[in-house]
C-alpha cells in the first residue's frame, strides 16, 4: 500500500542543503523525503518548523562574532 506524504519544495545555497541534510540523517531521516539536486529538497509539511528552528540552532552554534568575516577589514 502507497502511503502520500505531504511535502514543501525548499530552495537553498549548497552549504545550506548540506547543512540540512547532516541534521537530517541525525535525526534518523524525519524531515527530508527527497533531495532532489543541488539546492533543492522536499521536506514533510509537518516538519518545515522543526527543521527551520533546529538549521537556526545549528548556524547559531558555528557563527563566531568575535572572528572576522575574511573580506571584512
Amino acid at each position: 500500500m502507497v502511503k502520500a506524504v505531504r511535502g514543501v519544495l525548499v530552495e537553498c545555497e549548497p552549504a545550506i542543503k548540506s547543512i540540512l541534510v547532516h541534521i537530517d540523517s541525525t535525526h534518523h531521516h524525519e524531515f527530508i523525503i527527497e533531495d532532489l539536486d543541488d539546492t533543492h529538497l522536499f521536506v514533510k509539511e509537518t516538519m518545515l518548523q522543526v527543521l527551520k528552528s533546529k538549521l537556526e540552532e545549528r548556524l547559531k552554534e558555528t557563527y563566531r562574532p568575535e572572528e572576522p568575516l575574511e573580506d571584512s577589514e
